[in-house]
């Protein structure tokens, strides 16, 4: 299998699993944490490249120090998650720039995990994409129903005598990992674009939650497809031609939306409208209905 198959496929399962786990981080307002998070594993891919280990492996476990940050920030009195997120992208991105200038010399250029390399992935990584992708449609069919209770009706989550903290941890974990895997393919800073804007699309054209679940992947992996190609034909990186069309894609949902919305609202304003009955007309020609 030539390198250009088998970024097609990286394409694919990449995609799928961040359609899917975005479809999470959006329904459950996830987005900046996300952002936040693809950000500050760049200091973990940095001292991973100092000490010459794996750097997936180091921004894996640069994520979880970072989760614990935002959890500890975020109870803080009168601040909150958005609080925290804000602080650690900023401070891990910078922690992570400084690292590198620091060491110029680095055996491997961590510049390209910040806007990925999906030419060069290799069968590791797609089996490591495809194992959490697994894990992850794993998740939604056991504790799906769970996880959308928590998302839409917290207070009657916890009034039904469950705990939120093992959802809000499994919703964590999969971001982190889906994080961690797409950062070969498109980087810390473009994958929050695979993860966030197939699920957004999905939402402005599907009518039910399940419906989400299943157009936001399908979405995700077309995107990574049609970036490849589009790489390819236009002679550009793929990990910003990938972010770019699945930003086109949350465009042309919002287009249809709004065709959809005007339309609805035409047909609605061409219904003949019902006559009064006898008494109301009368009533309101006396003035009496306001």
């Amino acid at each position: 299998m030539d390198y250009f198959s088998t970024a097609l496929i990286a394409a694919t399962v990449i995609g799928a699993l961040c359609g899917l786990v975005g479809s999470l981080v959006v329904l459950r307002r996830r987005t900046f944490f996300a952002q936040a998070l693809t950000h500050a594993t760049f200091p973990g891919a940095v001292a991973a490249a100092m000490l010459g280990l794996s750097i997936p492996l180091g921004a894996f476990v640069a994520s979880i120090a970072i989760v614990g940050i935002m959890t500890v920030i975020g109870r803080v009195r009168r601040q909150g998650s958005q609080v925290a997120s804000g602080i650690v992208l900023t401070a891990g991105f910078a922690l992570g720039v400084l690292l590198q200038a620091l060491n110029p010399s680095l055996p491997v250029h961590v510049d390209s995990f910040l806007v990925g390399s999906i030419l060069t992935t290799t069968g590791s990584d797609i089996g490591l994409a495809g194992g959490v992708l697994v894990v992850a449609v794993l998740v939604i069919v056991f504790f799906g129903k769970e996880l959308l209770f928590s998302t839409f009706d917290a207070s009657g989550y916890r009034a039904a005598g469950y705990r939120e903290w093992p959802m809000e941890l499994l919703t964590l974990g999969l971001i982190t990992a889906t994080v961690v895997t797409a950062m070969p393919a498109v980087g810390a800073i473009l994958a929050i674009a695979l993860i966030a804007a197939p699920a957004a699309a999905a939402r402005l054209l599907a009518r039910t939650t399940g419906q989400i679940l299943v157009a936001a992947p399908v979405l995700g992996a077309t995107a990574g497809i049609s970036g490849v190609l589009l790489s390819r034909a236009l002679d550009v990186a793929a990990g910003p031609a990938i972010a770019l069309t699945a930003a086109a894609f949350f465009l042309l949902a919002l287009a249809v939306r709004q065709i959809r919305s005007r339309a609805g609202s035409s047909r609605t304003a061409a219904l003949p409208t019902r006559p009064a009955s006898g008494r109301a007309a009368a009533r309101a020609s006396l003035g009496w209905e306001s």
